[in-house]
């Protein structure tokens, strides 16, 4: 472990082999750095927070301060980030409150590019990308490999399903089934993520069943969408992901469910 002279290491934190801190760093009390993690320099790390192994801090990152919630005093809140993530200049991620059940997660090998906020008691998956100045809400879900664009923002309590992509500027106050594509200044499906769907080798049957699925339940006639969820589900009861997009939407949410765009003819 080496830290620069200039960085502040507060008594009690735990530090793993290997850990690099640079120039005019704070790593607190309560903080626990896995191996091999690096501070560049000018990184703030405080609260209960737990950093995974070699994940990589950039200048300006901020991890663990308490929620931004009027008149908040609970200091028991976590957050916990797994391995191999990187962070950006000035990214922050906050604990967890007490009402969220006190934990803020997020998964492992994320990249988290500049000015990028995750909010209390989020739960944001593995692999996921946020472009700039991407903004989660407190209490916020992020399935794995989600893709967000520049400025895009989630407000409290939406979810965002796996295998998602995001536009660039699209205000999320929906919740996005897994495997879409979702535009807007106010969020609107705009198709699957078909790019995203061969990147992650899935055959053609699979892919065609599931924009069957896509149109039937988004785009179809006759039944509530539930009904036509239910239908698609028992089309292909042996497609993995259309288990994941019924059962996404079948869910007990806190948020409507984003739908899909109407102009221009069939969005996929």
């Amino acid at each position: 472990m080496t830290a620069h002279p200039s960085s502040v290491v507060e008594d009690g934190a735990v530090l793993g082999a290997g850990v690099e801190i640079g120039p005019f760093c704070h790593v607190g009390a309560r903080v626990v750095l896995g191996e091999g993690v690096r501070l560049r320099s000018h990184v703030s790390v405080t609260g209960i927070t737990h950093v995974g192994a070699r994940c990589d801090l950039y200048p300006g990152v901020a991890l663990g301060g308490e929620g931004q919630i009027r008149g908040n005093d609970f200091t028991g809140g976590r957050l916990e980030i797994g391995s191999d993530c990187v962070l950006r200049e000035m990214v922050s991620m906050h604990v967890g409150s007490q009402k969220g059940g006190g934990v803020t997660r997020v998964g492992v090998s994320g990249y988290f590019m500049a000015n990028s906020h995750v909010g209390h008691d989020c739960r944001v998956g593995e692999g996921v990308t946020f472009a700039n100045s991407v903004a989660l809400g407190g209490h916020v879900q992020i399935g794995d490999g989600v893709i967000f664009g520049g400025l895009a923002a989630v407000q409290q309590f939406c979810r965002v399903g796996k295998g998602a992509m995001v536009g660039g500027l699209t205000g999320v106050n929906r919740d996005v089934i897994p495997y879409a594509m979702a535009f807007g200044d106010h969020v609107e499906l705009a198709g699957l993520n078909l790019i995203g769907l061969k990147r992650r080798g899935l055959s053609r049957d699979t892919i065609n069943a599931m924009r069957a699925t896509y149109r039937s339940v988004f785009t179809g006639a006759g039944g509530s969408l539930a009904d036509r969820a239910c239908a698609a589900r028992a089309q292909f009861p042996d497609i993995a992901e259309v288990g994941e997009i019924v059962e996404f939407i079948l869910a007990d949410a806190k948020q409507e469910l984003c739908l899909a765009r109407r102009r221009g003819g069939d969005p996929i």
